[in-house]
């Protein structure tokens, strides 16, 4: 007599099927979760179009426009490109806060990532107290462009400041180097310089990474400090150089707060310190011509926006990556 045994109608391929309301209970867990997952968003979602996506499209419009903030909007008259026009052929303040800045940038944006790089190289070892040493040479970055901060520098380096008696010690005689014309945007350069502690640890990271291994090959075959310098950390640190070198160029054409406090807001001593965006807060809310200021800005995001694609594009010349491929 033969055994049957009655069909599961749990498995697949005996005719059953499974209740259709778990398929939609299913997708509707996936649509509630998506549903919080907007809500949970939505702050940042709200946050981006009110205060970024909203304000920028708004600064384009007034880029053509006359606007004065003091004109009501209903009288707000279309120039079209003749804010651009004025700001490229009949300003010479505006190339001279070019002028000023690109020099800024130029100078304290390398001498800052030679000085973040070196001194991460000196505490990228397992000292006795390292770990505080590595605080205090990160503190000042985390005191960024306050007002508080550039006030003491601007005391600092006066007439009677700080850095003069230290000259005076040793029988130099100082100058207020904030109000000579030839010295205030050094000073400014080296407050930027000073504040090396971000990307100093970016570089002690990115020195933590690079495989012991590849010393010990080059100590074999007879590479000295600087050569293994030259060969192995360079090389493997390009990737950390290039992020570093994206981001500080970056904040180094937006320098402001230093050049504001130092020079009350005018640029001076005789427009030394007359920086890009200095230049743009003097043109929208002292002259309260914000029509021009607006199309000064959105030159300046189109020529960061140059620059950095100029730093990716040619990226791939020096910067290689440990898998082998350059990008």
């Amino acid at each position: 007599m033969a055994l049957t045994t009655a069909p599961d109608p749990t498995r697949r391929g005996t005719g059953s099927v499974r209740p259709r309301a778990n398929r939609r209970g299913a997708g509707g867990l996936r649509n509630s979760e998506g549903l919080a997952g907007y809500v949970f968003l939505s702050p940042w979602l709200i946050g981006l179009m009110a205060v970024t996506a909203i304000p920028m499209l708004l600064s384009l419009y007034l880029s053509f426009t006359n606007y004065d903030i003091l004109t009501p909007w209903s009288e707000v008259g279309w120039v079209g490109f003749a804010n651009y026009e004025r700001m490229f052929t009949s300003d010479p303040s505006y190339w001279h806060a070019v002028q000023v800045t690109l020099k800024f940038a130029l100078i304290a944006v390398p001498l800052k990532l030679a000085a973040a790089l070196g001194v991460a190289l000196l505490l990228n070892h397992a000292w006795r107290g390292v770990g505080l040493f590595r605080g205090l040479f990160y503190l000042p970055s985390l005191l960024g462009g306050s007002v508080a901060l550039a006030i003491v520098w601007v005391n600092m380096f006066n007439r009677d400041g700080a850095f003069n008696s230290l000259l005076a010690f040793f029988g130099i005689e100082g100058k207020p180097w904030v109000n000579d014309p030839d010295w205030a945007l050094e000073t400014l350069m080296v407050l930027a310089i000073w504040q090396f502690g971000a990307p100093m640890v970016i570089f002690l990271a990115g020195l933590k990474q690079v495989p012991t291994e590849l010393y010990e090959a080059a100590s074999v075959d007879g590479a000295n400090k600087w050569r293994q310098f030259r060969a192995v950390t360079l090389p493997m640190l390009s990737p950390v150089i290039f992020f570093n070198l994206v981001l500080e160029t970056i904040n180094g054409f937006q320098g402001f707060t230093a050049a504001f406090v130092l020079s009350n807001g005018t640029g001076g001593p005789v427009d030394s310190t007359l920086m890009y965006t200095l230049n743009l807060y003097i043109a929208g809310f002292t002259d309260l011509n914000m029509g021009y200021a607006s199309a000064m800005a959105w030159v300046f995001l189109i020529a960061i926006a140059i620059i950095t694609a100029i730093f990716f594009s040619t990226g791939r010349f020096w910067v290689h990556y440990s898998d082998g491929e350059d990008r």
